[in-house]
């Protein structure tokens, strides 16, 4: 069986006019990026400077493997990441639909949450849980709406923002030359294993990364030869993570490392704000927290249209139905959909933001070993000889494992 999808769309076979074409990768890094990694580059940058620019770089092309993989199995099999799990035994299906219920309704709090941070601090008009609602509603009605190629380019609206803002601030605080290049040695200073670790496992990888094929399916690319427009799409997506997330460790690094200023948490962006507005003016600070809700409100906008499409197949496949139109008005999609939304608003008036984020990553932490496995199952044992995993493919998604086990096993302990 193939997917349904629009085939007035052929593949390009030229650089200039697949770099044209690029967007669901964008889309698909853009939502991985949460405050979360913001929050981990600039502790990273406050705390030992340019050290850590290598692991941020080794955590882009990580992303990138895995989000390769996934579009790669959708193009050359015709499949949906779904279907390769249920291949895989009806235990992968069953965990991922577990997981996702769960995972969907502390999300859905997690990340209004994390916009309002940043509007309630823009704008005090309101409380906090209000602002989370606004956020979610509006996520909800733009999604609803089920028009792919508006969402896209609302993402690419807030992408611009996000990259704009953020890297306009890293501007003013350019390192030398000489420092910034010692940071591509790998080094770990001491007490600092796990901070490396997340920062390798944090650059724009979340549940999301599996809902790069839909995307793909969107935008009407579909068979083998769009894999080469695909991998182009994914390369240029976490080049721009990478960008952007090193643009928040030179923040930290020039403006605050060896000032012993201690930012902790989400609140630590907020201290950095205040701190640029002292220093620079509230023109720097503001752009600033405009590149964090840009951060934020994509993630949501990200997660509200991925994550159903996962939920509506897997509805499909455990009820056996043969139909895989999978569109934004599939009933189970829209279901899920106002799962995202409504029943976590219950979750806003605990009145702790920061440990809803905190709850998210361990989940996410738990969701990711098991993508890396899944591509490393399917991609050498269920596609063609010609679109199976390299060498290099296989190191790389098993250095992912490996990796994502450390950090999921740390990141329970610190909660538990």
């Amino acid at each position: 069986m193939t997917l349904e999808v629009n085939t007035s769309v052929t593949a390009p076979t030229s650089f200039k006019k697949r770099i044209l074409l690029i967007g669901p990768g964008f889309v698909a890094a853009a939502t991985g990026v949460g405050t979360g990694d913001l929050v981990a580059s600039l502790v990273a940058g406050a705390g030992f400077g340019l050290v850590f620019i290598w692991a941020i770089i080794v955590g882009a092309i990580l992303k990138h493997f895995l989000n390769e993989g996934v579009g790669r199995w959708h193009l050359a099999t015709g499949k949906t990441i779904l279907e390769g799990w249920q291949e895989m035994g009806k235990w992968a299906t069953g965990y991922f639909g577990a997981y996702t219920v769960i995972w969907g309704f502390v999300y859905g709090a997690a990340a209004t949450s994390a916009c309002a941070l940043a509007m309630s601090t823009m704008f005090p008009i309101m409380p906090f849980w209000a602002w989370a609602i606004i956020h979610g509603i509006v996520g909800f009605l733009l999604i609803w709406t089920g028009r792919y190629q508006i969402f896209e380019k609302v993402m690419m609206v807030l992408i611009g923002l996000m990259f704009v803002t953020v890297i306009g601030s890293a501007a003013l605080f350019l390192p030398h030359l000489g420092d910034f290049a010692k940071g591509f040695v790998p080094t770990i200073p001491e007490g600092s294993f796990m901070l490396a670790l997340g920062l390798i496992g944090g650059v724009g990888g979340t549940i999301t990364m599996a809902s790069y094929g839909y995307w793909l399916k969107e935008k009407g690319w579909s068979g083998k030869e769009w894999i080469p427009t695909m991998r182009l799409d994914s390369k240029a997506a976490y080049i721009m993570t990478a960008v952007f997330t090193l643009s928040l460790l030179i923040v930290g690094s020039q403006f605050l490392y060896g000032t012993g200023i201690n930012v902790k948490g989400e609140q630590g962006l907020f201290q950095l704000t205040e701190l640029l507005g002292h220093k620079y003016g509230p023109i720097v600070s503001w752009l600033f927290l405009i590149g964090f809700w840009s951060a934020a409100f994509s993630s949501l906008l990200g997660v509200w249209n991925g994550v159903p499409y996962l939920f509506a197949d897997f509805v499909r496949i455990v009820r056996k139905q043969t139909d895989r139109s999978g569109t934004e008005k599939d009933p189970a999609y829209r279901i899920y959909l106002a799962w995202l939304t409504f029943p976590p608003m219950l979750l806003l008036f605990f009145g702790k933001p920061v440990q809803l984020i905190i709850l998210y990553g361990a989940l996410g932490a738990l969701f990711m070993p098991f993508l890396s496995f899944s591509l490393i199952w399917l991609l050498n044992k269920k596609v063609e000889k010609d679109y199976r995993s390299s060498l290099a493919s296989n190191i790389v998604l098993t250095a992912c494992i490996l990796l994502f086990a450390i950090l999921a096993v740390s990141k329970l302990i610190s909660i538990f």
